[in-house]
């Protein structure tokens, strides 16, 4: 089931209400991709689209770039800011550049969000020649027991509600994969991009009961349910979790398309 434009726009303006948990319980991105970031742009000047709290942007100014974020909810930006971030908010695909360019644009879990046609053309706008284009995605799959009770919970509690998680962790991965093809099609299509690459991490996280329902709080699911039913769901997988002994272990594949300026 397909969602309407208004439960996009929703679900994409729901992350900032809870800015400071998002950014204590969302992972970071493996050094190794960082590292590859670092390599691939040929200066430090780096846009990160939809930088949300800062978390990857962070990690880049650490590796030594210079990193400016885009960020269209004024919460996420105000949090970033606070994390020593510059943010300028925006819609990435409306930004004003102001004449500025940049030796690489990043999207870090958040590509999806942005009007692929428009977000090319920005990109194109924005960078200089050999500059490069890298979007990320999480792919993460829990133990079956704790994804059986997730989904049967927000089925009892929401059942008209389209759940847009619960797919295996294959299909998920066959899903992202696709869509950084997609993705790099779509760059390359434009006849400004060539030499699409994609790269992968894997790495595994832990949580306690306690931190997983704090994760929770934060996808963008929960943001369609009211606090009642955000509250019984919550209760029905912690109590899953806590029926394994209280922690469980999360599998994680990083997966990034990379595409050069011609």
């Amino acid at each position: 089931m397909t969602m309407d434009k208004e439960a996009t726009e929703r679900l994409a303006n729901s992350f900032g209400a809870e800015a400071a948990l998002y950014d204590r319980t969302r992972p970071s991105y493996p050094d190794a991709l960082v590292e590859k970031i670092v390599a691939a742009s040929p200066g430090p000047r780096v846009v990160e689209v939809g930088c949300g709290t800062g978390v990857l942007s962070r990690q880049l100014q650490a590796a030594g770039l210079e990193v400016l974020g885009v960020e269209h909810d004024e919460r996420m930006a105000e949090f970033a800011l606070g994390t020593g971030v510059a943010v300028e908010v925006s819609k990435f695909e409306t930004w004003d550049p102001a004449g500025r360019e940049f030796d690489a644009v990043v999207a870090g879990q958040s590509w999806h969000w942005v009007d692929p046609e428009a977000g090319a053309g920005q990109v194109a706008r924005v960078l200089g020649p050999g500059g490069v284009f890298v979007a990320l995605w999480h792919v993460f799959a829990t133990p079956e027991p704790i994804a059986d009770a997730f989904v049967a919970a927000y089925e009892k509690v929401a059942p008209q509600i389209p759940l847009r998680v619960g797919h295996s962790y294959d299909e998920a991965f066959k899903s992202y994969q696709a869509g950084c093809v997609r993705t790099g099609e779509a760059f390359a299509g434009t006849g400004l991009f060539s030499g699409t690459d994609q790269w992968q991490a894997s790495w595994e996280r832990s949580y306690t009961t306690v931190e997983y329902r704090d994760l929770m709080l934060t996808m963008s699911p929960m943001a369609l349910l009211t606090t009642e039913q955000a509250t019984e769901l919550l209760d029905d997988v912690g109590s899953a979790i806590d029926a394994i002994g209280g922690r469980l272990t999360t599998r994680y594949d990083t997966l990034a398309v990379v595409i050069t300026r011609s």
